[in-house]
């Protein structure tokens, strides 16, 4: 298991020392930072901690103006819809202050702090204070996974993978690079349930899932658009290429068969096909309602031509 990582921002060498030696000792992986910049970037950056020890007075930024500064760059990413940082984790800040200033404590709190510790520290205060933040954190991460993901298949799920959508279409929108959107269905989904039961349904789904997933490149998005479609997401990807993916994909589901249950007795095998309509976006799309509509059509395009195939 991947150990947490925590930022401790503190120019006193020798505290500082101790609370790394401490919390390393703890099992936690440790960032240091030596002056308030240094760990607003830190926080600010790519893949950052998500909990952080903050002195009070550090030279450059201090701990509650860099509070301050996290708190307001998650407002005004909620304000614009998220952005690029859909989804972005809760962030967990304990202020260091000094025993008996407790101005500095409301202040910290007011600031957008989590929880404080006063200085000298004792250790086992310090180890109990981050394990509530690493327990809060574990269910902010529990609520951030089940506002994002299908709980069947592990994808996306519908308003997730569509608020990404949005997020690719202003970026193409902008830089012109190619966006193409596939949606997926599965070929007589309805006889499978009625055949096998629901409970064969949902691992078929599930199977589904796993081969899209493989079949596409890592950085292609993908979601559970509703029941047994899905919609796939090639971002700065050429028309014909796009092409060449999902007819990976849709080879993934004929190549094997699916054996999700029993059935008279029997291990079931189905065979499953699955039909893919493509759409690029183009000047003419003014929207991702648009982009989606145009995906519809041409998977009915595929259906009408006898499903099993991708279209545009």
């Amino acid at each position: 298991m991947r150990k947490m990582k925590i930022l401790v921002a503190e120019d006193d060498a020798t505290s500082l020392f101790m609370l790394q030696s401490l919390l390393m000792k703890w099992g936690y992986d440790v960032i240091a930072a030596s002056d308030g910049n240094e760990a607003l970037s830190i926080l600010q950056g790519d893949d950052p901690p998500l909990l952080a020890i903050l002195d009070w007075m550090l030279p450059g930024e201090s701990g509650p103006e860099i509070c301050r500064r996290l708190a307001s760059r998650a407002r005004l990413q909620e304000g614009s819809g998220g952005g690029d940082e859909m989804g972005k984790p809760y962030q967990y800040i304990i202020i260091l202050t000094v025993k008996g200033e407790k101005e500095n404590v409301v202040a910290g709190l007011k600031a957008g702090a989590d929880d404080y510790i006063t200085k000298p520290f004792d250790a086992h205060e310090l180890q109990m204070r981050v394990m509530v933040g690493k327990r809060i954190l574990d269910l902010q991460e529990q609520l951030r996974n089940a506002a994002l993901y299908d709980a069947l298949t592990g994808l996306l799920n519908r308003r997730a993978v569509i608020e990404r959508l949005e997020e690719e279409f202003h970026r193409t929108s902008r830089s012109g690079k190619p966006l193409n959107v596939a949606l997926l269905d599965i070929d007589h989904f309805k006889n499978i349930n009625d055949t096998y039961g629901h409970a064969s349904g949902d691992a078929v789904l599930v199977e589904c899932a796993r081969r899209i997933k493989e079949s596409v490149r890592p950085y292609d998005v993908t979601g559970r658009y509703g029941g047994e479609e899905f919609l796939l997401i090639f971002s700065d990807l050429e028309e014909c290429r796009a092409d060449d993916v999902c007819e990976r994909v849709r080879n993934a589901f004929q190549s094997a068969p699916f054996f999700p249950a029993e059935h008279d007795g029997e291990r079931a095998e189905i065979e499953i096909t699955v039909s893919i309509g493509i759409c690029e976006y183009s000047e003419g799309v003014e929207n991702v309602d648009a982009l989606l509509a145009g995906a519809d059509k041409a998977l009915y395009r595929a259906k009408e031509k006898g499903r099993n195939r991708v279209s545009r």
